[in-house]
């Protein structure tokens, strides 16, 4: 490897002068390697003149190679020590407002109390944000990814459910094929595309299309959910979404017999050749995310505290 990152730093500098210096050594130990290098591979890597030095064909595909192999032994390197480092610095957070205040807080929560030494900004918007330019380090995406430079990994799955507010059970309860849907009142989700096509599938083979008629349109999730506990009317809504009020009955699921279509949560990152010790971290409380946010709900409420 030593003569690896010599033979390198000769054509890099484009002389044994220049990259001995540069490596911190004398010409003659640099000038001994490369020519031990070239013996070990057989052929001539370096045309060697009273002033320049020049690769052969040979040596600059060599050369390609080095690069390669030196760039990725130091990204081990440094991996390694950063594995094992505590996070540090600041985190930059992107989430849709919804799964961001139902989850993703609760994992930054969590994260800025086991790591002091960092701090965490979260930016909720139903807007994809450039990873990149807006300097973010892990953007938390819903559904179907886009082909992009970028790296992903899943964090869970969500479907989303048809559902309505308790005052209208009763009416909506005749209801036994996607296709009456059509006939109630439906609240429409503005900022996704064509919200208003609603695609059931019942076990392997069977699908149904239906289109729905909005009566109310929003574009923003926690305000559908509003509207629909209200009584506004049908709505198709995220399961993390609606969880709570489906269990505590003020939310009626309908047509549970049939599926509408799941989706993913995907942490979304830049592709750098490793992850920093900050973004691992956070990345692994998303994926316990859930478990956090019962954690922090079934803690019993803090006791006042008395004065003598």
């Amino acid at each position: 490897m030593n003569r690896l990152a010599y033979y390198a730093a000769v054509v890099d500098a484009g002389s044994f002068t220049a990259a001995a210096e540069r490596l911190g050594i004398t010409k003659a130990v640099v000038s001994q390697q490369v020519a031990k290098l070239e013996q070990e591979v057989g052929t001539t890597l370096l045309v060697r003149t009273s002033r320049t030095v020049h690769p052969t064909e040979a040596g600059f595909a060599f050369h390609a190679r080095c690069a390669t192999i030196l760039k990725e032994s130091e990204d081990a390197f440094n991996e390694l020590a950063d594995s094992s480092a505590a996070p540090t610095g600041a985190l930059r957070v992107t989430a849709p407002t919804d799964y961001g205040t139902l989850v993703v807080v609760f994992a930054l929560t969590e994260f800025t109390r086991r790591y002091p030494a960092c701090e965490a900004t979260l930016i909720l918007t139903d807007k994809h944000l450039d990873i990149v330019s807006d300097q973010i380090d892990v953007a938390v995406r819903l559904g179907r990814l886009p082909d992009s430079g970028l790296r992903s990994r899943k964090i869970a799955s969500t479907r989303q459910l048809l559902v309505c507010g308790s005052t209208l059970a009763s009416v909506v309860s005749i209801i036994k094929e996607p296709e009456e849907v059509q006939n109630f009142p439906f609240v429409a989700h503005a900022a996704i595309r064509d919200p208003l096509r609603l695609s059931f599938s019942r076990g392997e083979n069977e699908q149904r299309f239906v289109q729905a008629t909005s009566t109310l349109a929003i574009d923003s999730t926690p305000a559908v959910h509003a509207a629909v506990l209200a009584g506004a009317g049908l709505s198709v809504l995220p399961d993390f979404v609606v969880a709570a009020d489906l269990a505590a009955g003020r939310l009626v699921h309908v047509l549970p017999g049939w599926s509408l279509p799941w989706g993913g949560v995907h942490a979304v990152f830049p592709a750098a050749r490793f992850r920093s010790a900050k973004v691992r971290a956070f990345i692994h409380l998303l994926t316990k995310a859930e478990d956090i946010r019962q954690l922090r709900a079934s803690a019993p409420e803090p006791q006042p505290l008395r004065t003598a």
